[in-house]
């Protein structure tokens, strides 16, 4: 039998890497977890996961076609947990760093209904920031 624990990485092919590297950096908090040249691939660590950039134009980014847009993402959206959840100072840090923050709605997650919003990075991924469920 197979046992899910949760998200390992996600791999998203990237026009800027360098913006979205800071979107991922300097917005959310994720650290580069290691660097391969080779591969054109930088890897960030997301708490218990990776997120993983590969550029269009490098060896890897090359074999999935056409650069991300939106008509035709590389993905829907993927969800980060957060730690937690403070609506009004999560608004002013995104707002901060010049990214636009979306409705708060309950949405149903891993762990249950809980807060989140949707925001997009820079080449136009959507990412849904979910904060702890809700008390039951």
């Amino acid at each position: 039998m197979i046992e899910v624990r949760g998200l390992d990485h996600v791999v998203l092919r990237t026009i800027d890497t360098a913006a979205v590297r800071r979107f991922y950096g300097d917005v959310l908090g994720c650290t580069v977890e290691r660097e391969s040249e080779a591969l054109g691939l930088i890897q960030l660590r997301a708490g218990t996961a990776l997120i993983d950039l590969m550029p269009v134009a490098g060896p890897l980014g090359k074999l999935g076609g056409a650069p991300p847009a939106t008509e035709g993402r590389n993905v829907d959206h993927f969800c980060l947990r957060l730690e937690s959840f403070d609506e009004a100072n999560l608004r002013g840090h995104l707002e901060k760093h010049g990214v636009e923050p979306g409705d708060v709605a309950t949405r149903y997650g891993a762990e249950g209904n809980g807060p989140s919003m949707y925001i997009e990075d820079p080449d136009g991924n959507v990412v849904e920031l979910k904060g702890p469920p809700d008390p039951a």
